[in-house]
């Protein structure tokens, strides 16, 4: 329990550093912060893990493992085209638990969700998935983050 306190303090002290009008930070900063932590993240959680056999299969380790350890639970759904698109729904994510709902509130939504934006795309990228991950907030505490696999 107390380490879920100190993972909410650290993350609102990175949203207000990242985010504070006399620095020149922004939404990329909270967002590559994310990214070098999922990367890091992903590598110690794997470490004894047999390798992925497919692209559906590191996406399931995501939503279920890897959420898990950071989140405390699973997403609530996993959906795909089958075509490299990916949508991670959690219907009460964390960071927007504490956010009271309202239209005037949804315009605060992107920074709350452009670490969590980044992770994945780091967990993803150390896992040898180029992607790229947006997030939307539609009515708070639901957030549906969009995964987008980069084919070259």
């Amino acid at each position: 329990m107390s380490e879920e306190i100190l993972f909410d303090c650290l993350h609102a002290e990175i949203v207000n550093y990242c985010l504070d009008s006399n620095k020149e930070h922004d939404l990329a900063t909270l967002e590559y912060i994310g990214f070098t932590t999922g990367y890091r993240l992903i590598e110690r959680l794997t470490r004894e893990v047999a390798r992925f056999k497919d692209e559906l299969e590191t996406m399931k380790f995501i939503c279920t493992d890897f959420w898990t350890l950071i989140y405390k639970k699973q997403v609530d759904n996993l959906r795909t085209n089958n075509h490299g698109m990916y949508v991670v729904q959690d219907k009460a994510f964390r960071f927007l638990t504490r956010i009271s709902p309202g239209t005037k509130q949804l315009e605060h939504a992107p920074k709350f969700v452009a670490f969590t934006c980044g992770l994945v795309r780091g967990a993803l990228s150390n896992l040898g998935i180029n992607s790229t991950v947006t997030a939307e907030v539609q009515s708070i505490p639901a957030c549906k983050f969009h995964i987008e696999v980069n084919r070259s």
